[in-house]
This record gives structure tokens, C-alpha cells and sequence, in this order.
């Protein structure tokens, strides 16, 4: 019998994510060959030889986490919201100035560094919306950084394209062509864009929101990923300034409005959608339209009013949702473990009991929920025969674990805080024993703050 390239043997735990949530006790393992898993068993199975083995010992096993909604280069400005800013025009306003500086080295330098971050929370597939493009060609740098440091990445190419003078909240020479906007891509749908279900690199349209995007881009983005079969994302439903702005030039609420424009289709999906009424939450249940719930950003500056995102509610009218961790000005952080750890308490704070959201509920979205929202149900977020062997394992035997008397998925998002022990992606290593694979991290910070710098000097 052929040898399998790597076993990862004697588990605690593993939670599969599989349809029925199963979970495989007291010494689970799982073997993997080609990038993909080949087969799962319990501790008295027997086991394939391996070219590698990893002992698992005293650690639960999970899917890699999806994220599904990120703004990678907004670490370089991250931790820094001035005192008094109220609404997201005037939180606009405040960063636009710096971003607008972007340059290539920032692009290449913030997307490793966000990456790297990811990854030590146990992400294994990132989503980066990228709407600001000061330069050309800023989503392949961004592509090849994530190629280069081994992540699945869903490359969202994002767009203003309503500049001040139209109305646009953005500042003058921010706003895109929308021919340019158009014709770029689908340029990198042609070069980057990967339909196969092992795919490193996707790419999906993003017009950021109705308040700086054009409804013709919206309109043809929706065409193009119809005719090329990519996904669509945007910015909808998340702040107060957005359903004033809306109500005013369209008559109608942004989630009437995107449904007008064509975008209430199964390759949608939607970051924040704080402010759904039931009748939208059911037409969007109806069309099979994802939302990504980003916790963190909903909070962080004393809540948005009504929010945070009522995550019960949606799913109870079945809707699928997601974990993002948006951008790190929003959230400050780009951990996956502490967005799904936020997204379980503000479900139960929200609905006043701990029935609202299990630890395994939150865990199923950072894996089913946003696999599916990026269009990789069955291949990716699930630990099941021929998936894709993107896994991280976490050690349950050190001192925030200590005395827990539930099962371990309860235990990593109820107890922490938490960092991925080793995690692969498609069975190479990302992360081994708590580091990072081939990182200088030292020499990486070191990068990126000096960028860092230059962008924050342009604040107003």
C-alpha cells in the first residue's frame, strides 16, 4: 500500500464539521496525500503508513478558519481612530487621506503581514476587498504575496467609482474610471481567477457600497461574474450614514436598492447586513444570498445603533452567514479565533441567552458558513473524505484549559485566548508548533512599520 504523505495521529478530539457535526474522541486521526484528506478515523482504526507523522496528543483538531471579509492593508493604519469620529462618512474621511497613499510596497507588505496574523489564529483561507487602487496593479501584488506565503486567498477586486462631484463619499482623485474598473476585472479573472475546487486563488467583483460606487458597476459586475462564474461582494446594510444616504438618492433601503441592481443571487455574498428588516432577511434566505458577520467592527466604537448584526435571526430565516474580521482600522485585529469567540458572545448578549449561539454553532460559521459564502462548500471548512486537508490544530492541554469540564470546541471558544498550534493548507505546513513556516518575523515587522509610518504622516 502507497504511503500517505502525512498523518496526524492520537488527537483529543476532532471536530469534523461534517453535516451531522460530528466529533471523533480519544485519539482521532486523519491522513492525508495530494493536498487532499484521504481518510479519518478513530483510535482504533487502523492507521496508513506516512511519509510524515505528527503526534496530536492532548490537542483538538479542527477545520482551518475561513475568513470572509477583509481589508488586508488596513493594518497599516491600525489602533488609531481619533476621539469624537461618529458615523462611517467621517470614518471614511479620517483614513481616505492616508490610504490614498498606498504604494506598492505598502500593498505587498500589509497583505504578508495580515496573512501571517491569520494564519496564527488558524486561518487557512483569507479574503482580501480591496477598493482603493492609487496604482495598477495592486491585486496581483496582492495575489502574489498570498501565493508566496502559502494561503488560499479569495481576491476581491473593489472599486469606487462615484467620486465627490457625483455625490461619491470619497475625496477627490480617489474615484476609478468605471471602464478601467471594468476591463481590470476581468483582465485578473482571466489571470488569476481558479475555478477548481483545490484553487489557491479565486477572484470575486466588489463595488465597496452604494454611497461610492456607481449602479452601473454594480449592474456590470453583475454580469461579468454571471458570464465568467465568480462571486460578488460588497459593503451593505451597516451604518446609519449608509440608509441615510441611500433613502435620499434611491427612495429605497440599500438591501431594496442591491436586489433592484441584480445582486440577490446565490454568488453573493454580503459583508455586515446589520439593519435587515424579516422581509429582507427572507428574500435574501429566498436567494441565496451569504452574509459575512464581522463582530469586532460592529463594537469597537461603542456599537452601531441596533446592531450588532442580529446573526440568530438570519440564520434562523436561513440565511447563511459567515465570520470576517473586516478590516484591522475597523476590528484592530486580525484574528479569526477572537472574531468567532466576539461572534458567539454578541449572539448571546443580543438575544439575552446562551441558547442564541453555541461554541459549535460559532465554529460552524467560521468554517461551513464562510466556506460556503465564498463558494467553497464541500472542498474547503470541513474536515470530510477528499477535502481539501486545510486543518489547524489547537492544544487543549495548557493553562487557559485547565479544569474545563466541557468538550474542547466549547472550551477554545469559551476559555482562551488562543493561538493555532500547527495548521496546514492543502497538507503543507503553515504553522508548526506555534510559529510561523520560513517567517523572520522580526525582519517582517520591521518592514511593514516602516510603511506603516509613511501612510500614517499623511493623517489629517
Amino acid at each position: 500500500m502507497t504511503k500517505v504523505d502525512l498523518l496526524i495521529w492520537n488527537a483529543n478530539s476532532i471536530a469534523t464539521m461534517n453535516d451531522a457535526r460530528e466529533i471523533i474522541r480519544d485519539g482521532g486521526w486523519i491522513a492525508i496525500h495530494d493536498g487532499l484528506i484521504v481518510q479519518i478515523g478513530a483510535g482504533n482504526d487502523s492507521q496508513p503508513e506516512a511519509k510524515t507523522v505528527v503526534d496530536a496528543t492532548g490537542c483538538l483538531i479542527t477545520p482551518g478558519l475561513v475568513n470572509s471579509h477583509q481589508h488586508l492593508y488596513q493594518n497599516l493604519t491600525r489602533s488609531m481612530k481619533p476621539n469624537g469620529v461618529t458615523g462611517l462618512t467621517e470614518w471614511f474621511w479620517t483614513y481616505f487621506p492616508m490610504w490614498k497613499e498606498l504604494d506598492e510596497e505598502a500593498i505587498r507588505t500589509s497583505v504578508r503581514l495580515g496573512l501571517f496574523e491569520l494564519a496564527l489564529s488558524g486561518c487557512t483561507t483569507a479574503t482580501d476587498h480591496e477598493y482603493i487602487h492609487p496604482f495598477p496593479f495592486l491585486m496581483d501584488a496582492a495575489i502574489e504575496e498570498a501565493v508566496e506565503v502559502g494561503m488560499r486567498l479569495m481576491a476581491v477586486r473593489g472599486s469606487m467609482t462615484l467620486g465627490p462631484e457625483q455625490g461619491g463619499v470619497c475625496l477627490p482623485g480617489m474615484a476609478e474610471g468605471e471602464e478601467d474598473v471594468i476591463a481590470d476585472c476581468i483582465r485578473l479573472i482571466e489571470k488569476w481567477h481558479d475555478p477548481k475546487a483545490s484553487a489557491m486563488v479565486q477572484v470575486a467583483l466588489g463595488p465597496s457600497n452604494l454611497m461610492s460606487s456607481t449602479e452601473t458597476v454594480f449592474t456590470r459586475s453583475a454580469e461579468i461574474a454571471k458570464k465568467y462564474g465568480v462571486r460578488l461582494h460588497t459593503h451593505i446594510a451597516d451604518d446609519p450614514d449608509e440608509t441615510e444616504y441611500v433613502l435620499e438618492h434611491f427612495g429605497k433601503t440599500p438591501l431594496e436598492v442591491l436586489e433592484v441592481l441584480g445582486w440577490f443571487t446565490e454568488a453573493t455574498w454580503c459583508a455586515h447586513v446589520v439593519y435587515p428588516s424579516d422581509m429582507e432577511m427572507q428574500r435574501l434566505a429566498e436567494s441565496g444570498v451569504s452574509v459575512a458577520h464581522c463582530p469586532s467592527a460592529t463594537v469597537i466604537d461603542g456599537g452601531l445603533p441596533g446592531g450588532p448584526t442580529p446573526v440568530r435571526d438570519l440564520l434562523n430565516a436561513g440565511v447563511n452567514v459567515g465570520i470576517g474580521c473586516d478590516g484591522a482600522t475597523a476590528g484592530d485585529h486580525q484574528s479569526m479565533w477572537m472574531e468567532t469567540k466576539t461572534a458567539l458572545l454578541l449572539s448571546r448578549l443580543r438575544e439575552g441567552t446562551v441558547q442564541a449561539m453555541t461554541a459549535m454553532d460559532a465554529l460552524w460559521l467560521a468554517t461551513r458558513g464562510s466556506a460556503k459564502a465564498l463558494g467553497r462548500e464541500g472542498n474547503i471548512g470541513q474536515l470530510s473524505i477528499r477535502a481539501n486537508a486545510d486543518i489547524a490544530m489547537w492544544r487543549m492541554d495548557g493553562i487557559a484549559y485547565a479544569g474545563s469540564l466541557v468538550d474542547d470546541v466549547t472550551a477554545l471558544l469559551q476559555g482562551g485566548p488562543a493561538q493555532v498550534w500547527s495548521s496546514w493548507v492543502g497538507g503543507v505546513p503553515l504553522v508548526q508548533e506555534g510559529n510561523l513556516v520560513g517567517v523572520d518575523v522580526s525582519a517582517e515587522v520591521a518592514r511593514h512599520t516602516k510603511s506603516a509610518h509613511r501612510l500614517q504622516s499623511f493623517s489629517q
